[in-house]
């Protein structure tokens, strides 16, 4: 039986020169490593995110691709790439999903598992 499976990683950064903390705008950035940990070569198609900042805003995003790409990834390959987020609070998350369509037809959704997006040291 086929593996369909990606495996996502993810780190952040504050972006400390974009932010403006006295008009509520903090600005990350973040970098995410993609890799097709399955058994079948399957195309990254969608994204969706849910970033929710810590007065329990949410905003949520989709489209097609990531930074204006659908990769289209063999059994161990990965692809990686950067974006940022701007929420009005000085700590948030994100997290959500890409939708995925395998080689042989198959359609699947790959969990984005969530992330901390916070100013450096300020998580207790």
């Amino acid at each position: 039986m086929a593996i369909y499976n990606f495996t996502v990683t993810v780190t952040t950064q504050y972006l400390e020169e974009q932010s403006q903390p006295e008009k509520n705008q903090f600005v990350f950035a973040y970098t995410i490593h993609i890799k097709n940990s399955g058994d079948v070569a399957a195309q990254l198609i969608s994204r969706h995110w849910i970033i929710t900042d810590s007065h329990n805003k949410v905003h949520e995003v989709q489209g097609l691709g990531v930074v204006g790409h659908q990769p289209f990834l063999k059994p161990g390959e990965a692809f990686e790439y950067s974006s940022g987020s701007s929420i009005e609070t000085a700590q948030g998350s994100m997290k959500g999903s890409y939708f995925c369509v395998a080689e042989d037809g198959h359609r699947f959704d790959v969990a984005i598992p969530e992330f901390v997006l916070s100013l450096p040291r300020t998580l207790h």
